[in-house]
């Protein structure tokens, strides 16, 4: 990642955009607002995530299973990135609702395989991260000593058609693969720039409002990538996303008090949401009307 100085810090730049948009007040006519969310079939109390996290035992021993009782305690669903299988059932054993992200691995047995096993334990989706695959050192990734390789659309609709799960891809960061996802007939896209891996990449509210446009509410859209706070998720609900992804924002929480620290900083998180849609007349996360977002 290139630093500040020549200004392709591409976290700096989405968070200065995050940062850009104002909020319009509403106060005639409000209402107590609704932060539920309905998914896949079920209903959670927040539409704020757990991130496609990965090796947070470097944070906190047992640190995936103990954010994935975290975001359940809170009423909400966890997602996972890289780990063993155990590790998942381990994350599903706490009662969450786990959705798992499987690497874009070059044998696609590997994929196949955990795409069963996610299925099998009940995971409530399945899906794959498409843009870890080819690297800063221009060589294919490694995930796990494993190759990485990019995937055809072709390839996108067999791991669909492979799981009675709704399979979703992360890394949307274009119209042109939004239209390829719902080609593929994808469960829900998850609109991401890997925190920046690529020097200068857009940041996910930017493009989110014109990936909207084109999936006109058929499937559900996520975003990850620099939610910090309620107002962070309050503008991402009002370009028209169905639920935010927490990362590296658990972290310090998880470290310093466990599950119990990430499960207070979810409902913070929660209640700042609330304040915001309070003050701008959005009875529910679905009626919040982009029209009281300004560019500053």
């Amino acid at each position: 990642m290139a630093d500040y100085v020549n200004g392709g810090d591409s976290e700096k730049i989405a968070r200065e955009y995050f940062d850009s948009l104002l909020l319009e007040m509403r106060h005639i006519d409000a209402v107590e607002p609704s932060t539920e969310l309905k998914l896949f079939g079920k209903t959670f109390s927040t539409p704020v995530m757990m991130a496609a996290l990965s090796h947070l035992n470097n944070t906190r021993p047992q640190g995936m299973v103990e954010s994935a009782r975290a975001f359940h305690a809170a009423g909400a669903v966890a997602w996972s990135g890289m780990g063993e299988d155990k590790e998942l059932e381990d994350m599903r054993a706490t009662g969450a609702e786990v959705i798992k992200i499987i690497k874009p691995h070059k044998d696609n047995k590997e994929v196949f395989r955990k795409i069963e096993h996610a299925e099998k334990i009940g995971c409530l989706a399945v899906g794959m991260d498409i843009d870890h695959q080819f690297g800063g050192s221009n060589e294919w990734y490694k995930a796990g000593g494993l190759p990485m390789a990019a995937k055809s659309l072709s390839e996108i609709r067999e791991f669909v058609k492979a799981t009675k799960l709704p399979f979703i891809i992360k890394g949307v960061l274009s119209e042109q693969d939004t239209y390829k996802c719902l080609d593929a007939g994808v469960g829900g896209i998850l609109v991401s720039n890997h925190h920046g891996m690529v020097d200068y990449s857009l940041p996910p509210l930017r493009i989110l409002p014109r990936i909207v446009r084109i999936v006109r509410k058929q499937i559900p859209i996520f975003v990850d990538c620099g939610i910090n706070r309620g107002l962070d998720a309050f503008k991402a609900l009002a370009l028209g996303a169905d639920a935010v992804c927490l990362g590296r924002v658990i972290m310090k929480p998880l470290k310093e008090d466990g599950a119990e620290g990430v499960t207070k900083l979810i409902e913070t998180i929660t209640h700042e949401l609330k304040w915001a849609m309070a003050v701008t007349s959005s009875p529910s996360i679905g009626k919040i009307d982009p029209g009281v977002l300004w560019q500053k």
